[in-house]
């Protein structure tokens, strides 16, 4: 979550008239995140989430982010429902933006989760996918391997800014991700972005799952990869075979990890590295001037990739057979 977008009181009492959510008591910008303008607004009938879709949202798409959020709220999963105005539509108009009020969920995220939170997000994320199974809507992952090379592109020599020798890092790990990724692995909608500040809790007991503006239709075990990349690691960069155990045998609790998934999971940890480490270049390099955001460190994600390059099986993530 971010702000690009400011507005005003004037705006968001103007624009809550569509809506039978009571006066406006309080609103403000949440800075964390990189995707969209959001805020947190209480009024008299309660507190919810205001997002302003911003850069790379698609206005075609938010009807399936929104739809998804419904169906997976139906089947069981935890997560924000978009609040509908008075004339039946979620989707609206505000500050030039499309705009979105979502339910407030209630819990806290955790920067540095323990061994109990990992083996509860896996378990959460496999009931995603199972949950997901026969939504009516599909999106294909822009930002999986073929969004890659447009990414690099855009970094361009400015990567060296960063770090000397990122730029030719990146194009040969790029190559040789296009020549093997795996592509005939199981498939379903995926969230795509479930890192720790999108996933509350109350005490050890997951309360929610939020932030859905990525969700696509991908690899379930490409997700795997990318909540290992984002809970397991240490502050030094070391990977946590605990945690890994622990959100691995989360996940194999609600759907089987098949031998393909398996085998396909090292470099499946790799390609979410550097989707990531490509994003938060770009963003790094392109913050736009006065936006109330907190750019994420690239490096992060170079630091696990070049870990995920030594690593020549799935035991090393805690996976036990």
């Amino acid at each position: 979550m971010a702000v690009y977008t400011d507005i005003s009181a004037e705006e968001l009492v103007e624009f809550l008239k569509a809506y039978d959510l009571g006066p406006l008591l309080s609103f403000k910008g949440i800075a964390e995140g990189v995707e969209n303008s959001n805020y947190l607004i209480e009024t008299g009938g309660g507190r919810y989430i205001l997002t302003l879709y911003e850069k790379r949202v698609k206005p075609e798409e938010i009807p399936f982010f929104l739809g998804l959020m419904g169906h997976l709220a139906d089947r069981g999963i935890n997560c924000p429902l978009p609040v509908k105005a008075h004339d039946g539509q979620a989707l609206r108009v505000l500050a030039g933006r499309p705009a979105a009020i979502v339910t407030f969920l209630e819990g806290v995220s955790y920067r540095r989760p323990s061994v109990a939170h990992c083996g509860a997000l896996g378990g959460a994320l496999a009931g995603l996918h199972e949950a997901a199974r026969g939504f009516g809507m599909s999106r294909a992952n822009a930002l999986s391997v073929a969004g890659w090379r447009p990414l690099a592109e855009a970094a361009g020599e400015r990567a060296e800014s960063i770090a000397p020798g990122l730029a030719i890092a990146i194009r040969t790990e790029l190559a040789d991700l296009e020549v093997h990724w795996p592509r005939n692995l199981e498939k379903g909608i995926i969230h795509a972005d479930l890192f720790p500040n999108n996933v509350l809790f109350v005490g050890d007991q997951l309360s929610g799952l939020i932030d859905f503006y990525f969700a696509a239709e991908d690899a379930f075990a490409y997700d795997l990869a990318i909540c290992l990349n984002a809970w397991c690691f240490e502050p030094d960069f070391s990977f946590n075979l605990t945690k890994g155990r622990a959100m691995i045998a989360g996940y194999r609790a609600r759907r089987a990890l098949n031998r393909a998934e398996i085998e396909a999971l090292p470099i499946l940890c790799r390609g979410a590295a550097m989707r990531f480490l490509l994003t938060r270049l770009v963003d790094w390099l392109n913050v736009p001037v006065g936006a109330l955001v907190r750019p994420l460190d690239p490096m992060e994600y170079f630091k696990k990739l070049r870990f995920h390059q030594g690593v020549q099986s799935a035991t090393a993530y805690g996976l036990m057979e």
